[in-house]
């Protein structure tokens, strides 16, 4: 494998008529990480994804691998693997005949076939039709076809939608081990729980807008309690009072920086009594949700 290359969004836009679809989007993605690449269904990620692959033309603004568009590449195969759809395959053939017909179209040499099948764990499964293949199996005859030119960047869109736990944990496996290769990996969805344990760096957009870019150490804004009582009033008072970061969400207030022990010896000492007093649970997200907010499909002129 040559040398990983970086992926570089700048001001990339794409307009459906009035509709926004993606707006003035920069962000980087560097190699030997796992960067994913999240939003809501509707945020924008999927023609974000078609721009970069040059399958949508951009309206402005540019997504390039190592600053060279990819129409312009001269061994896409060797530069990009791509897994944007797990069930695009003829059901009669075979894995090795499908990747054969890829391989034989690219100058791909034949040996790379099996390899290929044999990183993604189907090298027994080669020759069995495709159409009596689970999904967790078409998955990894995707990620296959991706590694056929052994590519220094890989780009894959829900790689683990609808799979089982087992599944999930391969995948998050095989991301980790390409980026410990140097590979630059790009992987996108809409749930933080299904990425978070196999990302180094988070990408958030929301209706087509960079809404975060950073760590995932960086996003989780710290530990929070949930706390209510009968007289709420008195209760944010007396918070508010010792200097606590107090805020009304769902129907509770939510303590940014104290323990929940904290906070109830705060409550007591101010003779309010609790309804309810709780840490809050699955912070990053939390932290994930607040900052795409209640975006619904807001009108986005895609499906995910």
């Amino acid at each position: 494998m040559a040398t990983s290359t970086t992926i570089e969004f700048r001001g990339l836009t794409k307009s459906f008529g009035s509709v926004h679809a993606v707006s003035d989007l920069s962000f980087t993605v560097e190699p030997g990480q796992v960067t994913g690449f999240l939003g809501p269904n509707g945020a924008g990620k999927t023609t974000t994804l078609r721009m970069l692959l040059g399958l949508v033309r951009p309206t402005s603004g540019t997504a390039t691998f190592g600053g060279v568009a990819y129409r312009d590449l001269a061994s896409p195969f060797e530069t990009v693997g791509t897994a944007l759809e797990a069930s695009s395959f003829h059901p009669g053939r075979s894995a090795r005949g499908h990747l054969a017909v890829y391989a034989a179209a690219a100058g791909i040499r034949k040996s790379r076939i099996d390899e290929a099948l044999r990183l993604v764990g189907l090298e027994t499964f080669a020759d069995r039709r495709v159409g009596g293949y689970s999904l967790g199996m078409r998955q990894r005859l995707g990620l296959a076809f991706a590694l056929l030119g052994d590519p220094r960047v890989l780009v894959l869109d829900e790689p683990v939608n609808g799979l089982d736990p087992e599944g999930i944990r391969w995948i998050r496996t095989f991301m980790r081990e390409m980026a410990s290769q140097g590979r630059t990996v790009l992987v996108s969805s809409h749930l933080l729980s299904e990425v978070q344990q196999s990302v180094d760096r988070l990408v958030i957009i929301s209706r087509g807008r960079l809404m975060y870019e950073g760590t995932l150490a960086g996003l989780d804004t710290g530990s929070r309690v949930v706390v209510d009582a009968p007289d709420r009033d008195a209760l944010e008072a007396a918070l508010v009072q010792a200097g606590a970061d107090v805020h009304v969400a769902g129907g509770a207030l939510t303590v940014a920086g104290l323990s929940s022990a904290e906070v109830g010896a705060i409550a007591h000492r101010a003779d309010v009594p609790l309804s309810q007093l709780a840490a809050e649970n699955n912070r990053l997200e939390a932290a994930f949700l607040e900052i795409v907010g209640d975006t619904g499909l807001g009108g986005e002129a895609e499906r995910a």
